[in-house]
């Protein structure tokens, strides 16, 4: 008897190898698709800005980049003596307020390049409830701990989701005609809105996804809600937070991912760069002996090689 239903995939068109260059955008487990990718030593970028988990946020992130806007000091603020900005994560913010706008700036620029270059975007989306600063009237990335008070929460409707994925694939486009645009659905649960909330959340943005994906113009959706959620579908996959998956349910998503997006032919190349990284992780007994020090002579022979075949930096 067969106690799961597993999700059948097929390769897509246009998948990513080591000459693709890849920009990934959006919640915490964006996060856990780069590591995989940054281990194999593929070209990609993750999350300049620091975790983003609502539309509204990353369609706004993308204005900007593209418009290579300039932040001031009217965009940043001092909360327990630390300066931040509502556009990003608090990975960014800093003690000094001059290193934080110079960080922001820099990042922008970076973003611009990378939205311009890359040939594949992954834009994980994570919630549809946001945060409206009062003040301003503007829906913030973070709320850097800013009493509550100060915010109103809104749950953003499909048709406000399609309207702004729409805008991001036009901007994309607009500087970077020939881009993959890969959309994913974080499987990450959030149940601090509630479980009722999370579930209406989550469904608003699959909803909204499926109406903008397009294969002809090269807007992807990748099941990492689904995979989580359908096949997996076990509590023995999540943290004991129950609320990530753990390193079995990332690696499987990975391997779904791989099989879907992964060029076949870039399966030997991930195998020496795997054999490298072992390499470089394994702790000798005795780190001064000759046969470790061959060890590493042939480690970094097989380095050499890759650099000059692939480009590839260790």
């Amino acid at each position: 008897m067969n106690f799961r239903t597993n999700i059948q995939l097929q390769p897509e068109r246009n998948q990513i190898d080591y000459n693709s260059k890849l920009l990934l955008i959006g919640s915490c487990f964006s996060e856990n698709i780069y590591k995989k990718l940054n281990y194999f030593k593929f070209n990609a970028s993750s999350n300049p800005f620091g975790i983003l988990f609502n539309p509204l946020v990353i369609e706004n992130l993308i204005i900007n980049a593209i418009n290579k806007k300039e932040y001031s000091k009217n965009d940043v603020f001092c909360l327990n003596e630390r300066w931040h900005c509502f556009d990003a994560h608090s990975d960014l913010s800093s003690s000094d307020k001059n290193k934080l706008l110079q960080n922001l700036n820099k990042e922008i620029i970076a973003i611009h390049k990378q939205l311009s270059n890359s040939t594949h975007i992954i834009i994980t989306l994570g919630t549809s409830w946001v945060y409206r600063f009062i003040e301003t009237d503007t829906i913030v990335g973070n709320c850097h701990k800013v009493p509550q008070k100060k915010f109103l929460k809104e749950l953003l409707s499909v048709n406000k989701i399609v309207a702004s994925l729409e805008n991001m694939c036009t901007l994309i486009k607009f500087v970077n005609p020939t881009i993959n645009i890969i959309f994913t659905v974080s499987p990450v649960r959030h149940l601090k809105d509630g479980f009722v909330e999370n579930s209406q959340s989550k469904a608003h943005l699959l909803a909204a996804i499926h109406q903008i994906t397009n294969k002809r113009k090269q807007q992807y959706y990748f099941p990492s809600y689904e995979i989580m959620l359908d096949d997996l579908r076990e509590y023995r996959f999540y943290n004991s937070d129950m609320i990530h998956p753990n390193k079995t349910a990332i690696n499987y998503i990975w391997e779904n991912f791989k099989q879907v997006w992964i060029d076949e032919k870039s399966a030997t190349i991930m195998k020496e760069v795997a054999t490298i990284q072992k390499g470089l992780a394994h702790k000798p007994f005795n780190p001064n002996s000759k046969q470790h020090q061959l060890f590493l002579e042939n480690l970094q022979t097989k380095i050499e090689d890759l650099q000059k075949r692939f480009h590839i930096s260790f």
